[in-house]
């Protein structure tokens, strides 16, 4: 069944446009409030949110809601979603809420939902609280309404968490490190917690003002980042994204190393300390062949999920993983987190670098990846995927490919697209299939 309101990370869209309004937020506040409603306990739920300009009326409309519902609320302010996750299982809270676009400009916000467990909510869920949103929610007595109230603490709790993930025999003295915080929920939390850890900490885009998170800084923006690692001298520049639970590092020669190395790492140092659980990762159809072969080489196997980090956990939660992630950055670290954590991973990524005593520009760089190739088709209408010449296009590329690179054809999630991609060892070939298939899909499109 289609969802009608959640995409594949919860609620987005424009602000002050449908659905991303304060009406529809209270009444998502309402449905999932009623929806979570499970026993005679005073129900609780935890609210965070990134430092848009929007959040301001997004948060409020949602206290509306959850409180008209019976539900008490904790707002915990501009948190990262990691730590919102995090710190709604641990309240024993029956729900959690970020109110973020991730690494979408100012203007954009959304909505996501967790459960008691800490994790994102099931396709169940979310269709129950669609359900409500579109019918009639009975509102409790006027004596039964929630309270709401703010937590002071909540950054200290999850300094200290993320803290407890690096090794208690390492430290970070004696390392420069540059540490981007899109002007985004991490803007407090990541430069203090790396400091605490002995690192001499520069940060840049931590001075919020509503309408800069992610405008020329963060994960999707590194130039910056770059540069300063550079000319301050530090051995390691960190981006997070607007939310946080997202991860990019910069070498100490500014060169930027993208998930796929850092999982790579990762997973290296936890099959080393015989923590790699089922002795392989989890990642997604675009992370790099490169990966793949790196991985086999040293004995470490790879699944591969469709596109989004809720595939990933999903095939993670399934089969008993606990790394995986997206070669944008998004990491997840099962032992320590319930989904991705751009600061937790970052440590992780630090204690190996401690570890080995070595420059991130050699240590990081585990392998040369091979040339791959992504263009998007845009189309008004109809399947083209479904077209007989596209179709046999496809098939020549996969033939012409095998054994020797691969091929993922896939419509967006989100927008009216086609992405092509293919990887191979011969650069020129890749751009001939990939030209080829998207010609095709354009006249199919027409």
């Amino acid at each position: 069944m289609a969802r009608k309101y959640f995409g594949t990370d919860g609620i987005r869209g424009a602000t002050n446009a449908h659905p991303m309004t304060a009406a529809m937020a209270m009444k998502v506040g309402m449905a999932a409030g009623a929806h979570f409603q499970r026993g005679d306990h005073k129900h609780r739920v935890v609210i965070g949110k990134d430092t848009r300009l929007s959040g301001y009326m997004l948060e409020s409309a949602m206290v509306a809601g959850f409180t008209s519902v019976g539900m008490d609320v904790v707002l915990l302010g501009p948190m990262p979603t990691p730590a919102v996750a995090m710190l709604t299982h641990s309240m024993r809270a029956d729900l959690g809420v970020m109110i973020s676009a991730s690494h979408n400009p100012y203007a954009d916000n959304g909505i996501k939902l967790f459960g008691p467990d800490g994790y994102k909510l099931s396709d169940e869920d979310e269709l129950a609280i669609e359900a409500l949103i579109d019918g009639e929610i009975p509102l409790v007595p006027g004596p039964d309404i929630g309270r709401a109230r703010r937590v002071d603490d909540a950054k200290g709790r999850y300094i200290h968490f993320a803290k407890s993930t690096f090794p208690e025999s390492l430290r970070l003295d004696g390392m420069r490190i540059v540490v981007d915080c899109a002007n985004g929920a991490g803007y407090q939390v990541a430069p203090s917690a790396l400091w605490e850890l002995g690192a001499d900490v520069i940060a840049i885009g931590v001075s919020p003002n509503g309408k800069n998170i992610n405008d020329g800084v963060g994960s999707t923006a590194p130039d910056l980042l770059c540069e300063t690692v550079v000319a301050s001298g530090a051995q390691l520049g960190i981006a997070l994204d607007g939310d946080a639970d997202r991860l990019i590092v910069v070498d100490e020669l500014g060169h930027v190393v993208d998930g796929d190395q850092l999982m790579a790492t990762i997973a290296s140092g936890y099959a080393r300390a015989g923590r790699l659980k089922n002795g392989g990762l989890v990642a997604t159809v675009m992370s790099n062949l490169g990966l793949e072969r790196h991985l086999a080489a040293q004995g470490i196997g790879l699944i591969r999920t469709g596109v989004g980090d809720r595939q990933v956990l999903e095939a993670m939660r399934a089969q008993g993983y606990n790394v995986g992630g997206e070669q944008s950055g998004h990491i997840i670290l099962s032992d320590h987190a319930t989904t991705g954590d751009g600061l937790v991973a970052a440590l992780q990524v630090l204690a190996e670098l401690v570890w080995a005593g070595a420059p991130a520009s050699q240590f990081l760089h585990r392998f040369d990846p091979v040339p791959q190739l992504l263009k998007n088709v845009r189309f008004k209408g109809g399947k083209p995927l479904d077209n007989a010449t596209v179709k046999a296009v496809i098939a020549e590329a996969e033939a012409e490919l095998e054994g020797k690179g691969r091929l993922v054809i896939r419509p967006s999630g989100t927008e009216p697209v086609i992405r092509v991609m293919a990887e191979g060892d011969d650069s020129a070939q890749v751009e001939r299939l990939v030209d080829r298939i998207c010609d095709a899909v354009r006249v199919a499109a027409a």
